[in-house]
């Protein structure tokens, strides 16, 4: 008569805990995906990453008690290998073809404008704000690239902590949104003196999310919508050398803080989804895929963050994020200034050089 080993049955047990922790954070996605369907919420161009990890972190404080403690496996993989898979797969966004169209316009002013924020941010949260180097980068990323998404990858690069992140995409919400309502009023009122491709390379260049970005854009004009839509992806395909460069810096840092002769062997922390970012942008530039397949997989793509960023508010504690909360929420502030000062610096100084 054959007998069980006691470490098959808790293998089995883990694994099924993992699974059902998986399967409650989809569900769990689900309603949030329809939340943000409603009208009032899709109205501010909140998208369900955003909402996924608002209503997360509400359930992982008010009510962490009520999940099982072997479920915890299955939010950790959601939040951590789920998210690199969709990250990834967020490069059948963009399209090398739609960033030819704004030229070196387009491209000039996301550059600049990722570079220059990224560094700002950095500075002024770690020199100033006396935040730690995760949070000062998560926060500059989130401004600098393509909001929460940007925060979800620097996240799992730099492998911190997800009241970090949370803190991240606070800032994102909070000037993202003032972002979608002010910069039309401006525009209208006159306050800025920009035409329709000066509109769309200063929205597209400087507005966090993609969302916020369509939906400050499409107050302005269909062909201001356009051009804005292309250089805010130009600004999500610099994520890929972005991410390279800080994985090569955190590798640095962490071969740095190794012992002696040790300290210059530290391994690479080169992303792969970064990588797997880049073929999929070449996969949807050939058209490889019909459309319909392409679209089912955004959809999906869009589910899978959604999951991540759910599972991360899971995780969040609010206890933690009131240490820097004020500190980080500032140093958005200060990037938001800049992004609005220095941004429409920078569009009127492209717009005269290829005028």
């Amino acid at each position: 008569m054959s007998t069980v080993q006691p470490g098959s049955l808790a293998s089995s047990s883990s694994a099924r805990g993992q699974l059902n922790g998986i399967l409650f954070v989809a569900l769990f996605a689900a309603a949030v995906t329809r939340l943000s369907a409603l009208p009032f919420i899709a109205g501010l161009g909140i998208s369900p990453l955003i909402v996924g990890i608002v209503a997360g972190a509400l359930y992982g404080n008010a009510l962490k008690d009520g999940m099982p403690q072997s479920w915890a496996a299955g939010v950790n993989f959601s939040a951590r290998k789920l998210l690199r898979i969709a990250v990834a797969f967020f490069g059948l966004r963009v399209s090398l073809q739609e960033i030819a169209q704004v030229g070196l316009p387009g491209f000039t002013v996301s550059v600049l404008v990722v570079v220059s924020t990224l560094v700002i941010g950095t500075w002024v949260g770690m020199k100033v704000m006396k935040l730690d180097r995760d949070t000062a980068l998560l926060t500059a990323a989130g401004s600098a690239i393509c909001g929460a998404a940007a925060v979800l990858a620097f996240e799992s690069t730099l492998q911190s902590k997800p009241h970090k992140s949370a803190m991240a995409v606070g800032s994102v919400v909070l000037f993202g949104t003032l972002s979608m309502f002010l910069y039309p009023i401006a525009l209208h009122a006159g306050w800025l003196h920009l035409d329709t491709l000066g509109a769309g390379l200063f929205f597209g260049g400087t507005i966090h999310e993609v969302a916020q970005v369509v939906g400050a854009a499409s107050n302005v004009s269909p062909e201001a919508t356009h051009i804005a839509t292309i250089v805010k992806m130009t600004r999500v395909m610099l994520l890929v050398p972005v991410l390279l460069v800080v994985g090569v810096w955190v590798s640095r840092a962490r071969s740095d803080a190794a012992t002696g002769a040790n300290s210059g062997k530290g391994k690479l922390a080169v992303p792969w989804f970064a990588l797997g970012f880049l073929a999929l942008v070449v996969v949807n530039s050939l058209h490889v895929l019909p459309d319909t397949a392409t679209s089912t997989l955004n959809t999906l793509d869009t589910f899978a963050l959604t999951m991540a960023m759910t599972a991360l508010g899971m995780e969040t504690r609010i206890a933690q994020i009131r240490e820097a909360g004020p500190r980080a929420i500032a140093t958005g502030a200060i990037l938001y200034a800049w992004l609005i000062g220095g941004g429409l610096a920078i569009t009127y100084g492209v717009e005269r050089l290829f005028g």
